[in-house]
């Protein structure tokens, strides 16, 4: 029922009983049964549906946990394909997959760069991910005096984290594309993909250049 939902959109309990040929009362058992699990929701229609006297009938939507239990079921092919993949081509053809999946972070990373100035280079990369449906952003590391000794990048979401829990090439690749763009280390000290509630990497400041202050320190 739920799968003629998401394939439908917005149903009413007649309508679903009408596609999947059952009575009223297995279409209302089995609607109570996925609103009771979360899964759907019943809401007023957008446009009120005619049945002659009394209040317009329900529709029936998914929820985002409904909606959650079909993305599992696409997380479970990609694992089983990356399997095949790691069975038939090695580790290097996963690493070599995982490259490919996160390639959009130096494709991109200039042209969003330029579009977007007024945001520093971490702040470039949390667009980059937002967009990828990471919902990251940025959280700048005071030091000592108040200067800065780096940033967080952090993903509140990661839209790969079931197949990452068993191949952690992805979240690899992630953190070497990052590495490559920003022209510097950097080190990721969280995953959902392993238990943590937010992807984090730490990002450290720009090495600064004391070429000037050394030079003014020997003409003096």
């Amino acid at each position: 029922m739920a799968q003629s939902i998401l394939e439908h959109g917005a149903s009413t309990a007649a309508a679903l009983g009408e596609r999947l040929d059952l009575t009223p009362a297995a279409v209302r058992r089995h609607l109570d049964h996925l609103v009771e699990e979360g899964a759907v929701v019943a809401q007023d229609p957008r446009t009120p549906l005619r049945r002659g006297r009394g209040r317009p009938a329900k529709v029936f939507v998914l929820t985002e946990v409904g909606r959650d239990g079909f993305d599992q079921q696409y997380d479970d092919l990609a694992v089983d394909a990356l399997r095949f993949v790691a069975e038939t081509g090695g580790d290097d053809a996963v690493r070599e997959f995982a490259n490919r999946r996160v390639a959009f972070i130096e494709e991109r990373f200039d042209e969003v760069a330029s579009a977007h100035s007024h945001l520093s280079p971490a702040e470039v990369l949390a667009q980059l991910f937002t967009d990828e449906g990471y919902a990251a952003a940025v959280r700048t590391l005071p030091g000592s005096n108040d200067h800065e000794v780096g940033e967080q990048l952090c993903q509140q979401h990661c839209p790969v984290s079931h197949v990452a829990h068993e191949f952690p090439q992805l979240c690899e690749a992630e953190t070497e594309a990052i590495s490559r763009v920003l022209g510097r280390h950097v080190q990721r000290l969280a995953t959902i993909a392993h238990g943590d509630g937010v992807c984090t990497t730490y990002i450290p400041s720009p090495p600064t250049d004391t070429s000037n202050s050394e030079k003014e320190k020997v003409s003096s």
